[in-house]
């Protein structure tokens, strides 16, 4: 198996090709002022990575007095990888060339019956026939990423016990290993709002910024942070953390026994705002949702999609009330880590525009520094395919990493 970061071997060239992956298509004279390298050891690694196929020649660029300067960039079609996102409604698998275009996609309906067999099965079979589909090797193969519903040990690839995972059976789930001895290349993983993250930063090349926060709203809370343009990691991976932050002590009691009262998964969730709807139908509230289900509680979060589309009074006040919610939140997240945009996502981050304005408002209302500091807020240019999207990417940012234990002289004299 031909290790990720094996592929690009010298440590000058990995250099290069970040920099061409940052900036997309750059000239020789911009790599040589971004880069630590001479003229000549420049002209040897683009010789170099054009000659192994990493980099290709686009054109020339604008003159400044003597001869067009030739443009680079990366080879989309060198190598691709897959990108499996594990969520708790769904499983979606994508493949993407080196410049993140998607090829191909598959999802599956996540149900009580999605043991880890059965979804390693569906999903090494998919990528069998997508490989067959669109006639790759496997050395074109980088790897499968995936991003998984938490808590998760990205170092050992184990899916520990997913929180509100429908299915029984994910306790202590080395998936990776599992993966690789049916596909036979590297399988990595993360925790999903970390690749969602990583999917945004990477693929909006026209405003990327260093310091970023995202926010997965739906059936619990998820979050990711990058600073300096990486991720950042604590000492464990704490599904649903940021859910567990207290708005009100004397709130409601947490859906887990574990979880504190009055948090923000209590208010801010597709099953805080079922448990909403339900008990206003109870007290007899005026809804549309009494034309489409018998008893209260039988609404469902699909129910309440339809009703705010309706334009139901009752739905909205839900909607507005767990939206004001998630701005307090926000603020408190923006007061810790002074990020520069916050990305919403989920299936209630991206509900409607009613959802996703009101709790912008009530962030700013609350936040000390505002409108001195301002923080740029958005639903994001990938929506739900950002988490496979960033499972993928994941896979290619080991490409300019240096290996962890060199093997070879070559990998020796790197370090």
């Amino acid at each position: 198996m031909i290790r990720i970061e094996e592929r690009i071997a010298n440590k000058k060239a990995k250099e290069i090709y970040e920099i061409l992956r940052k900036q997309h298509i750059v000239s020789k004279q911009q790599l040589l002022e971004q880069s630590t390298l001479t003229v000549s050891t420049l002209t040897r690694v683009l010789e170099d990575l054009h000659s192994s196929g990493w980099i290709e020649e686009v054109g020339f660029g604008d003159s400044t007095g003597g001869r067009r300067p030739i443009l680079y960039q990366r080879t989309a079609k060198q190598c691709y990888a897959f990108g499996l996102d594990i969520s708790r409604i769904h499983t979606k698998l994508v493949l993407c060339d080196l410049h993140y275009t998607k090829y191909d996609t598959q999802t599956w309906a996540v149900t009580t019956d999605t043991s880890p067999d059965i979804l390693i099965r569906e999903v090494v079979g998919r990528i069998k026939v997508m490989m067959e589909k669109h006639q790759l090797s496997h050395d074109q193969i980088l790897g499968l990423g995936i991003g998984g519903v938490g808590p998760v040990d990205r170092h050992q690839g184990i899916m520990m016990n997913p929180i509100y995972f429908p299915a029984e059976g994910w306790e202590h789930v080395a998936i990776t290993e599992a993966l690789e001895e049916q596909l036979a290349f590297p399988v990595l993983l993360d925790n999903g709002a970390n690749t969602a993250l990583l999917a945004e930063y990477w693929c909006d090349r026209e405003s990327r910024l260093d310091h970023m926060l995202y926010v997965h709203v739906g059936t619990g809370l998820r979050s990711s942070v990058i600073s300096e343009g990486k991720i950042v990691y604590g000492a464990v991976d704490m599904e649903g953390a940021v859910g567990q932050m207290i708005i009100q002590t004397d709130g409601p009691p947490p859906r887990d026994p574990k979880g504190n009262y009055g948090c923000l998964d209590s208010y801010v969730s597709v099953y805080a705002i079922e448990q909403q709807a339900r008990a206003r139908l109870k007290q007899g509230r005026t809804s549309v949702l009494s034309q489409w289900v018998k008893r209260p509680e039988q609404v469902q979060f699909a129910h309440l999609l339809q009703a705010l589309q309706k334009n139901d009074e009752m739905t909205k006040e839900i909607f507005v009330q767990a939206a004001v919610y998630l701005g307090i939140g926000l603020a408190n997240l923006i007061h810790i880590l002074h990020p520069e945009r916050i990305i919403l996502g989920g299936p209630l981050g991206n509900s409607s525009t009613l959802f996703f304005e009101t709790a912008v408002e009530s962030a700013k209302r609350h936040c000390y520094d505002h409108p001195d500091y301002q923080v740029d807020f958005t639903r994001g240019l990938l929506g739900e395919e950002a988490l496979a999207t960033g499972a993928a990417i994941l896979v290619m940012n080991r490409l300019t990493q240096l290996p962890a234990n060199p093997q070879t002289k070559e990998e020796q004299a790197m370090l």
